[in-house]
C-alpha cells in the first residue's frame, strides 16, 4: 500500500467505519478516545492500529464520558481528536459535547447510528440521532453534523468535519449509521499533497502578544484559540464567561455569548450546507432522504421516472445546519414532499418547518433495524402523487 509518511493514498476496498478512521489520520488526527461500542467498533480498531504507525496515540477508556472529556482535553493541547460511538454511547456525550461548544473546543464524534431507544438493536441500523446531535446537550449552541451515504463520503466528510470543527471551534458529528458504516466499497484516498487541510487560527498568526490576548474576545466572531502551554493565558470554564474565559451572570455578556455561538455556524450555514439533488429540476414528488436510507430512496427515484412520474431525490448531506433555503425552494415547485427516514420522524419536523406550508409534507418512517425497501418508496410516491392529484 502506497504510504506518504504512514499516511495511505490510492484506491481501497473498505467500509466506511475505517474510511471514517482513514480520514480522521489524512485530516491530522493524532489522539483517538474511545469507548467500544457496535456497530462502530472498527473505527477505534483501525485507529488503534493506525495512530502508532503516524505518531498519535490511541486510547480505550472506561467509558465514553471519559472518551470525549479526553478528546477535548487533548484538543486544548492542540491535538486534532477524534472518538467513536453509537446510540447509548452518544447519549452519554450530551453534557460534554456542550462542553466543546461552551469552551469552543475542535472536536470529531463519529457517530454510527443503530435501532433504538435504549439498547434497542446494537447490531442493525437505525436514524434516531438526528434531532439529537443538534439539540442533545442543554442550553444554546451550534454544531456541524454531516451525513454520509457511502465509504467514499465517510472518508470525505470526515476529513472535512475535522476542517470544519478547525474553522468555527467547534464540535463536529459524522452522522453515520450501521449501513454506511458496515458497507464496503470503494475508496479512493487522494495523495496528502492533494488534500485541503484547516488548522485553527492561534493569536500567533494574528500577531497578537500574550499580554493582549483574551481567550474568547467577542469582537472576533470565531476568536483565535491559544494553544494551552505556549506562553499565553487560557483560563476555560463550563460556566457562562466573559472575553476573559472567567465566570459571570451579567445577563448582557451571557446573551452576547449564546448569540455568538449560534450565529457563528448559522450565518455561514449556506458556505457549510452540502447536499445533493437528482431529477429535482422537474420534479412533482421530492423524496428527502439521508445516509443509508437515501440510497434505497435514489433507486425508488429511478423506479418512479421508469413509470412516468415526475420524482426527485433531496439528499442530506449536512444536517447542522440545515438547509431551510433550498427545502424551501424546491417546496414552491413541488406537488409534494416525501421524508424517508429509519425512524419515527425527525427530519420530517425540520423539513415541514422549512416549508412553511408551501406544499404538503408526507413522513414515510421505516425501522429500526433495516432501510426502507425500495419498492415501499416507490408505493408511496405512487399513493401521494394519486392523493394530489
Amino acid at each position: 500500500m502506497p504510504k506518504e509518511n504512514g499516511i495511505l493514498y490510492g484506491k481501497f476496498f473498505m467500509n466506511g467505519n475505517e474510511a471514517s478512521a482513514e480520514g480522521g489520520i489524512v485530516a491530522g488526527c493524532r489522539f483517538f478516545g474511545g469507548y467500544p461500542i457496535t456497530p462502530s467498533n472498527q473505527v477505534a480498531a483501525r485507529m488503534s492500529k493506525r495512530l502508532p504507525e503516524v505518531g498519535g496515540v490511541f486510547i480505550q477508556f472506561e467509558d465514553e464520558i471519559g472518551s470525549i472529556v479526553a478528546i477535548i482535553g487533548a484538543s486544548c493541547a492542540g491535538v486534532k481528536s477524534m472518538t467513536a460511538t453509537s446510540g447509548p454511547g452518544f447519549s452519554l456525550m450530551m453534557e460534554n459535547i456542550g462542553l466543546a461548544a461552551m469552551l469552543e473546543v475542535p472536536i470529531v464524534i463519529v457517530n454510527v447510528m443503530r435501532g433504538g431507544p435504549s439498547t434497542g438493536i446494537p447490531t442493525l441500523v437505525g436514524q434516531g440521532d438526528f434531532m439529537q446531535a443538534r439539540w442533545g446537550s442543554h442550553g444554546d449552541y451550534g454544531i456541524i453534523a454531516l451525513a454520509p451515504n457511502s465509504p467514499q463520503e465517510a472518508f470525505d466528510l470526515t476529513v472535512e468535519a475535522f476542517n470544519l470543527a478547525e474553522k468555527y471551534r467547534a464540535p463536529a458529528v459524522v452522522l453515520s449509521d450501521q449501513t454506511v458504516g458496515l458497507m464496503y466499497g470503494k475508496v479512493e484516498i487522494p495523495h496528502p499533497s492533494e488534500i485541503e487541510l484547516v488548522e485553527r487560527t492561534t493569536p500567533e498568526k494574528l500577531g497578537i502578544d500574550p499580554e493582549d490576548y483574551l481567550p474568547f474576545d467577542s469582537k472576533f466572531m470565531i476568536p483565535p484559540m491559544a494553544i494551552a502551554g505556549r506562553g499565553y493565558r487560557v483560563h476555560m470554564t463550563g460556566l457562562t464567561h466573559d472575553d476573559r474565559g472567567y465566570p459571570t451572570t451579567d445577563h448582557e455578556i451571557a446573551f452576547k455569548l449564546n448569540q455568538r455561538l449560534v450565529k457563528k455556524i448559522e450565518q455561514d450555514a449556506k458556505k457549510i450546507c452540502r447536499f445533493e439533488e437528482v431529477h429535482t429540476e422537474d420534479a412533482e414528488i421530492i423524496v428527502v432522504s439521508y445516509g443509508g436510507a437515501s440510497r434505497s430512496a435514489l433507486e425508488a427515484i429511478r423506479l418512479a421516472r421508469n413509470k412516468g412520474l415526475k420524482a426527485g431525490l433531496f439528499r442530506i448531506i449536512t444536517a447542522w445546519p440545515f438547509p431551510t433555503w433550498e427545502i424551501k425552494r424546491l417546496a414552491e415547485q413541488a406537488k409534494a414532499i416525501i421524508v424517508a427516514e429509519v425512524n419515527m420522524g425527525q427530519a420530517y419536523h425540520v423539513v415541514r418547518e422549512a416549508v412553511d406550508g408551501a406544499t404538503d409534507v408526507y413522513l414515510l418512517p421505516y425501522g429500526p433495524g433495516e432501510i426502507h425497501p425500495p419498492d415501499l418508496i416507490l408505493h408511496k410516491i405512487e399513493e401521494v402523487n394519486k392523493i394530489e392529484g
